[in-house]
């Protein structure tokens, strides 16, 4: 199925919105290495993590025919306080919907509101294999700072994970 530009709504996400954002993060979880998680979220557990969230994490959501395709978020990079205005991008597609451009416009959504937020750092982890996250990210400014070799464990293997940043000079605060 097709999708138009049009059809996908973006906005800030919703306690609503929390059972979807589970369900498409979860199967991350049970079938991908977009993440290192190995065992599923609950939605109590998802519930918490989306309420406890500072206002410089926000969760974004994309929607087609009123149902939750994909979301990205801003995470915090660390506790420490000199970190703040430092997060961690994440990305996460319906299994359904891969594809079909979703990705692309929630990340360009995701960086106008790192800058609302007043972001100035952002990084990514990608993890090997996944190269068309790496040409999105690149499309959008950022640029690979190294490669962090068989870092994470997940189906039996040792996986490399590339790191990408990108400085908001908007922010350059």
């Amino acid at each position: 199925m097709n999708i138009s530009q049009t059809e996908i709504q973006i906005r800030l996400a919703i306690l609503s919105d929390v059972p979807a954002i589970t369900e498409i993060y979860n199967e991350a979880v049970l079938n991908g290495v977009a993440t290192f998680d190995t065992e599923i979220k609950s939605l109590e557990d998802r519930s918490k993590w989306f309420q406890l969230r500072a206002e410089n994490n926000p969760v974004i959501v994309a929607i087609v025919s009123d149902d939750v395709v994909g979301w990205a978020s801003l995470n915090a990079w660390s506790e420490r306080a000199a970190y703040n205005k430092t997060a961690e991008v994440s990305i996460y597609i319906h299994k359904n919907f891969r594809a079909r451009g979703i990705g692309s416009l929630l990340f360009k959504s995701l960086l106008k509101t790192a800058e609302e937020v007043n972001l100035h750092y952002l990084l990514s982890r990608i993890t090997e294999g996944n190269q068309v996250s790496i040409d999105l990210h690149l499309k959008n400014g950022f640029s690979i700072i190294g490669v962090m070799h068989e870092v994470g464990f997940k189906f039996g293997k040792f996986l490399d994970v590339t790191l990408m940043e990108k400085v908001l000079m908007k922010n350059n605060e």
